[in-house]
């Protein structure tokens, strides 16, 4: 991997927040509002029927604008008259009264009446409500925002309706593969997309405000180098109870009698079931204990043999689960350690800075370097946690390849806990003023330093696991019993395909040809 000289990409996203997005929504609204010469109301119940598609919005309002008004239940006159100088019967409750408002089509209802027919809707329907019509049966008037702000009777069903409406903006837009919200619990920053040319093929990390980072093309949490289809069979597969099964049938035997699976905890081989079996028995032999002839079971018998393919399923059963446990107990290990790494972040920006400052008599801009010392960790963590799922699921004949991804792992955990330790157990000398303010210096020189040779490191690790160490050149060996050479895999490929090969391997207690030696082609 080779270090790049190059600026790095400027941002291709704009993170929002909710009044940069409501401004937006209410510059839309506007600009059909005045385009059209229709209330605001109106230009709304348009923009959520067009999916907030200006464009084609004008182009069919233009084209026929009876037909879209009818489309989107916005009647250009009243198709139900009454007198207003008359008391009215409502036509939901039936009581005569005066106060009586209608939507576009004229159907007559009381304050009241609409009050609840309004509060169901935003309670019940969600964002459903926004496409909310007259309550007259096969009606399709739209009730607009300003019937909701003057009905409701209940100012908590304003805010939700306003809630439903912005949302809206960015869920149903006919821009919502460029637009979306934030997925941290309690966030309410919106990203916008600026430029997504190859960046939905690919997973692309996005750095919220709320200090939240994640990727665009699944929203779960970032995870290059991995691709999204490997972060859902690997979150799927620790999710899976199938590892649990694995486990119950390595580790534990069937009672004889229950045939409950029992783990053998202690030493002792005498085995007794939990009640209310209580069966007792050998854990050799899974005899009954009472009749059991000591030392009986050290004698091989004929018909275990029956057992042998039980006994392969089982060894096969182990080997998988060691391969699993081995990466995702690395996986889990990095995973803890950035989230401490978060925690200290926060410890230092609130407390630490300040002891550094009165200690050295820096101000706070001059200690930035610690800051993104550990920015620069908590990333780091994230992409080296992710390995062990990319290493995981590497195929097993790439040898070469692999040799090489475990090389530059290795070296990227090596280095990433220098800065670990430089910026956690080095910082406290400092924090305590038991350095000089030249000690301090050079200390402020050695974490930068690390801190951008490391983040070179893991940026060119990523670009290379990403492209799938395509750098790797084919490299052949020779196997020590047919000479035949072989590229990227461990076994030979003449010995394993041909019959006599593996017979004569078999002899030899091996099953394939071996490298004897490693040679460019």
């Amino acid at each position: 991997m080779e270090d790049e000289a190059s600026e790095p990409r400027p941002p291709s996203y704009a993170i929002l927040n909710e009044a940069e997005i409501r401004q937006r929504q209410e510059d839309d609204i506007f600009r059909v509002s005045a385009a059209l010469s229709e209330p605001r109301a109106a230009a709304i119940v348009l923009l959520r029927y067009f999916n907030w598609n200006l464009s084609k919005l004008f182009d069919n309002w233009f084209d026929d604008q009876d037909r879209v008004r009818a489309r989107v239940g916005l009647f250009p006159a009243p198709i139900a008259q009454f007198p207003s100088d008359h008391p009215i019967t409502c036509g939901i409750c039936f009581e005569t009264c005066r106060d009586v408002v209608s939507a576009s089509c004229g159907h007559p209802f009381c304050r009241a009446c609409w009050g609840n027919y309004i509060a169901k809707s935003v309670n019940d329907d969600g964002p459903g409500c926004l496409l909310l019509k007259c309550p007259a049966p096969s009606c399709a008037a739209a009730v607009g925002e300003d019937m909701i702000g003057e009905l409701a009777a209940d100012h908590a069903d304003k805010v939700k309706y306003s809630r439903y409406l912005l949302r809206s903006y960015v869920e149903d837009t006919y821009r919502r593969r460029k637009i979306k919200w934030c997925p941290a619990p309690g966030c309410d920053y919106v990203v916008d997309f600026l430029d997504s040319v190859g960046c939905f093929s690919k997973g692309f990390d996005i750095f919220c405000r709320c200090s939240y980072c994640f990727c665009w093309n699944c929203n779960e949490e970032a995870h290059r180098p991995v691709d999204c289809d490997t972060v859902a069979k690997w979150t799927l597969k620790n999710k899976d109870e199938s590892e649990n099964v694995n486990w119950i049938l390595v580790n534990t035997k069937a009672c004889p009698k229950c045939k409950r699976p029992i783990e053998k905890s202690q030493g002792c081989n005498h085995m007794k079931c939990a009640a209310p079996c209580k069966y007792e028995f050998c854990w050799h032999c899974l005899g009954e204990w009472s009749v059991k002839v000591f030392h009986s079971c050290n004698q091989y018998l004929q018909e275990e043999a029956k057992d042998e393919a039980e006994m392969e399923r089982r060894k096969i059963v182990k080997a998988s689960l060691c391969k699993y446990t081995h990466y995702y107990e690395r996986w889990a290990a990095n995973l803890r350690s950035r989230q401490k790494a978060v925690e200290d972040l926060r410890m230092v920006q609130a407390e630490h800075l300040d002891k550094l400052s009165f200690n050295y008599g820096q101000q706070k801009p001059f200690l930035r370097f610690i800051t993104d010392a550990w920015q620069q960790i908590i990333r780091c963590r994230r992409v080296l946690q992710w390995t062990y799922a990319y290493g995981y699921y590497f195929a097993e004949d790439q040898w070469a390849k692999k040799q090489f991804f475990e090389y530059l792992q290795g070296e990227a955990e090596f280095s990433l806990e220098r800065l670990h330790d430089c910026a956690e157990k080095e910082l406290e000398k400092y924090i305590n003023a038991e350095g000089s303010l030249q000690d301090f210096m050079d200390y402020r020189l050695k974490l930068a330093e690390l801190t951008s040779v490391i983040g070179n490191y893991f940026k060119n690790l990523v670009r290379a696991l990403e492209d799938g160490l395509s750098e790797v050149e084919p490299h052949s060996w020779l196997c020590e019993v047919c000479s035949f050479a072989n590229s990227f895999t461990m076994r030979c490929n003449m010995c394993f395909h041909s019959p006599a090969a593996r017979e004569y391997n078999g002899s030899r207690g091996v099953e394939w040809g071996s490298p004897t030696k490693v040679s460019p082609t």
